[in-house]
């Protein structure tokens, strides 16, 4: 009789304390026994649920069949496609009672508009800010054409993505993701690709992120010390004059380009910008202020933990919108300034198609990128029957987010006086220092970055070590290591090369050839000639995605 008040659902087994038997919090379909009870047979009385007497009958047949074979034989256990959901699992106790299993929670689901903001602020990065530089390197004409082209193929490559697991027959792909696809497909070749092409995106965005907080940490602290000093600049920077100025802080070596746009042009990158020695010997945007995010950032990417950084995400979205709200007010204030010369340059405009558009499209790229991560973003999407359309307008919202600022931005750069190939891979950096917009902007944009780049360097860290040593930390020293070589790219970039238009369009068509195009295409194909649906049609389109991948990244080598 004393088995008669044992609990159906235990975890026990031969060897174990019973002491474990009580707990639902780690439920596991292959070891415990649940007893499910059927919506219609729990009868509610005030507090408690109770089991009507058909549940009962069939909770005593259980117990029957369940002592007709030893405690250690499994033959007549329940197959585990016939256990129900934690959701649906009630434990049965001799006086009656039901008891709704509450240890397993399912995640929370949200509604379409959540999942497409998701989507929308995860994708809207860094990438933003060198779309302008973008358009001017590609032409107006031609990269409003590209930006548009890049975005449907980046959809429809992602939709591939999306639904590759569910091609997957007789196998639960449930909790799968896109590396999991890719090594049933190619086996470990494919399982480590997919990882290292991932590490390329994540490192890259590591290196922009680090080389953009030294600009912005520069020109923050900048800003500080003039107003502190009430030090102008307004005569020691190469640019348009009034209180709204835009910059040249390289123009362009060709005979006429400068035009009458300013008067000064100081060479370094806006470094000395005041007579304070001093002052610009310790607080370099190349030489020293890299180095000093070393100390802040070094100790928060050994932290074992990033959760705390999580609650931060919401920056983002912030940023972006006080981002619109810039450039609108910026265009606003300097009109509209276009020129269209189709092919040949002017002294102040580019031609509208140029030769230097794989750069754009390597950006774009990037910008475009989150096919590493659709399948866990959509997982938690309450229609999952809407996933196809929701993704295509978060990529509408995306897209037309780009094209509004980099058309905007632009337009709106004043030429004349100031000839567009001005225009710089990070657009702010036209911008004074002291510009008070500006610097609100460079602000919430460091403080967003410093609070996701802990992040970054956490699923880096996961990826990694959990590949190479199987824990996500298996050492302080380990994680060190590790940090020390992602920091000093940083360093390395943010000093010798702070370009991140470039450095943004290599780790995109790298990371993209493999992720967006190789691997996309060839599991599609692979899987309709599996069905006896592959076509010529089909196989040419998807071999020429492959071709594109592959000459998107070849060209970043010849601009």
């Amino acid at each position: 009789m004393e088995d008669d008040s044992k609990p159906l659902l235990s975890s026990e087994q031969p060897g174990e304390s019973y002491s474990h038997q009580g707990s639902t919090d780690s439920l596991d379909c292959k070891a415990k026994r649940p007893f499910h009870v059927e919506p219609r047979n729990i009868v509610a009385d005030d507090q408690l649920e109770r089991v009507s007497s058909e549940a009962s009958i069939l909770n005593s047949r259980v117990h029957y069949y369940g002592r007709l074979t030893g405690s250690s034989d499994r033959l007549l256990s329940p197959p585990n496609h016939v256990i129900p959901g934690p959701e649906e699992i009630y434990i049965y106790s001799p006086l009656g009672t039901a008891f709704k299993v509450t240890g397993s929670e399912r995640p929370s689901k949200n509604p379409s508009i959540i999942t497409i903001f998701a989507i929308w602020n995860t994708m809207m990065g860094t990438s933003v800010l060198s779309i302008p530089w973008g358009i001017k390197q590609a032409g107006f004409t031609m990269g409003v054409i590209i930006l548009v082209f890049t975005g449907l193929l980046m959809l429809y490559c992602c939709y591939i993505v999306l639904k590759s697991p569910k091609g997957i027959p007789y196998i639960d792909t449930s909790d799968w993701e896109f590396p999991d696809v890719c090594r049933y497909y190619f086996g470990k070749l494919g399982q480590w690709s997919s990882l290292v092409f991932s590490m390329v995106s994540l490192i890259g965005a590591m290196v922009v992120y680090w080389v953009l907080m030294s600009n912005f940490l520069y020109n923050t602290g900048q800003f500080i010390y003039n107003y502190g000093h009430n030090v102008t600049v307004s005569d020691k920077e190469w640019g348009t004059n009034g209180s709204d100025k835009v910059l040249c802080p390289y123009p362009p070596t060709t005979p006429g380009g400068n035009g009458s746009a300013g008067v000064f042009f100081l060479h370094g990158g806006g470094n000395d910008t005041s007579d304070d020695v001093p002052f610009q010997h310790w607080w370099s945007k190349t030489n020293t202020v890299p180095f000093y995010l070393i100390i802040l950032l070094l100790p928060l990417l050994c932290l074992r933990s990033a959760s705390f950084f999580a609650r931060f995400t919401f920056l983002g979205t912030i940023s972006v919108l006080y981002l619109l709200t810039l450039v609108t007010v910026k265009a606003v204030r300097h009109g509209f300034h276009l020129g269209f010369h189709w092919w040949d340059s002017t002294q102040f405009y580019v031609p509208e198609f140029r030769i230097f558009f794989p750069q754009l499209t390597g950006i774009l790229t990037l910008a475009f990128f989150i096919h590493n991560c659709i399948i866990t973003l959509m997982k938690s999407n309450k229609h999952q029957e809407n996933n196809v359309r929701d993704l295509s307008v978060a990529y509408l919202l995306v897209g037309l987010t780009y094209l509004y600022v980099g058309v905007m931005v632009f337009a709106s750069f004043p030429s004349p006086p100031l000839p567009k190939d001005c225009i710089q891979p990070n657009f702010l950096d036209n911008f004074s220092s002291s510009d008070v917009m500006v610097f609100v902007a460079r602000t919430f944009l460091l403080f967003q970055m410093i609070t996701v780049y802990p992040l970054l360097g956490y699923l880096v860290r996961v990826q990694i070590m959990g590949q190479l040593f199987g824990s996500p930390y298996p050492s302080f020293f380990h994680v060190l290591a590790q940090n020390i070589l992602v920091v000093g790219a940083g360093v390395l970039m943010a000093k010798f090369y702070p370009n991140i238009g470039s450095i943004i369009r290599f780790s995109g068509a790298t990371c993209g050839l493999a992720l967006v195009f190789i691997f996309p295409a060839l599991i599609h194909m692979i899987s309709l000639k599996r069905q006896g649906n592959l076509r010529w049609p089909s196989a040419l389109f998807h071999s020429f995605l492959i071709l594109l991948g592959l000459t998107n990244l070849v060209a970043q080598f010849l601009m």
